[in-house]
């Protein structure tokens, strides 16, 4: 069942020819470009990665060291969410802005190099979510292989494993600004703050971590597991996130939920 799926992916990537990655360096644009590499061949596949203010330096060291792991054709180019109309008011349709503006960076590179399509990192989890970045790629013609091939995120990393992917168990990541509460207005100082946030309590030894930012609240998100280790280390979490800039240090006993802050949307029209 599952190599057929990924015999699908196969499928779909041979069809494409050439592709343009939008690459994070996270466990599905990774997976992605290795599946085009052993599809269509360096020489078919260009991985790009866009710096901004919402992506973590860590994050971006990581992909130029699995681009160099993987042998692929890498470019970082430089972006700005916060400069895009319409991102920074945080609407609940944050994201069409922000891949609106992704795409609109790549195709101009996609036409440098005379390649055929460009792709991103949709899967078949996604469907079920509020992705508004899913209206901007169907717009600019950008195709989601894995979500086209119905891989899941639990599938793409059993492949990945198989494959010797680093990535294989790399916790979930998003943008920084999915950790701010929709309406309230991002800022640089509240990316580097969560930023800031998570890298201290990631240090502590917790491998998926968001704080979600609610004014001047943070509300960490662990899972039920690192819940023993927030509170160990309570004093210092405290003490190091109000240096931040916060004023009120709360743990989710829930735990960590991708998208959690989506469930708000029911009172907020866009």
């Amino acid at each position: 069942m599952l190599q057929d799926k990924y015999g699908k992916l196969q499928e779909i990537l041979t069809e494409m020819e050439t592709v343009v990655i939008a690459f994070s360096g996270g466990v599905d644009s990774t997976f992605l470009l290795k599946a085009a590499l052993d599809t269509l061949g360096p020489d078919n596949v260009l991985a790009v990665t866009a710096d901004s203010e919402t992506y973590p330096f860590e994050e971006l060291e990581e992909a130029k060291r699995l681009a160099i792991f993987l042998k692929a054709r890498h470019e970082i180019i430089e972006t700005s969410e916060l400069s895009i109309p319409g991102y920074s008011e945080n609407t609940p349709n944050r994201c069409y802005f922000c891949k609106k503006s992704l795409f609109e960076h790549l195709i101009p590179i996609m036409e440098k190099h005379q390649y055929k399509n460009i792709v991103f990192g949709l899967i078949a989890d996604d469907m079920g979510e509020h992705r508004p970045g899913t209206q901007a790629a169907k717009e600019h013609n950008v195709r989601g292989p894995l979500q086209e091939a119905n891989l899941f995120k639990n599938e793409i990393r059993e492949l990945s494993q198989e494959m010797g992917l680093p990535t294989w168990d790399k916790p979930s990541f998003a943008c920084l600004s999915s950790r701010i509460a929709y309406g309230e207005q991002i800022t640089i100082e509240k990316l580097k703050r969560v930023d800031q946030s998570e890298q201290f309590i990631r240090g502590l030894g917790v491998r998926q971590v968001r704080v979600r930012t609610h004014g001047e609240m943070a509300r960490i998100e662990v899972e039920p597991h690192a819940m023993s280790t927030l509170l160990e280390h309570h004093t210092q979490i405290v003490t190091k996130l109000k240096e931040f800039g916060y004023t009120y240090v709360t743990m989710d006993l829930i735990g960590y939920k991708s998208g959690s802050m989506n469930q708000i949307l029911q009172g907020i029209k866009e």
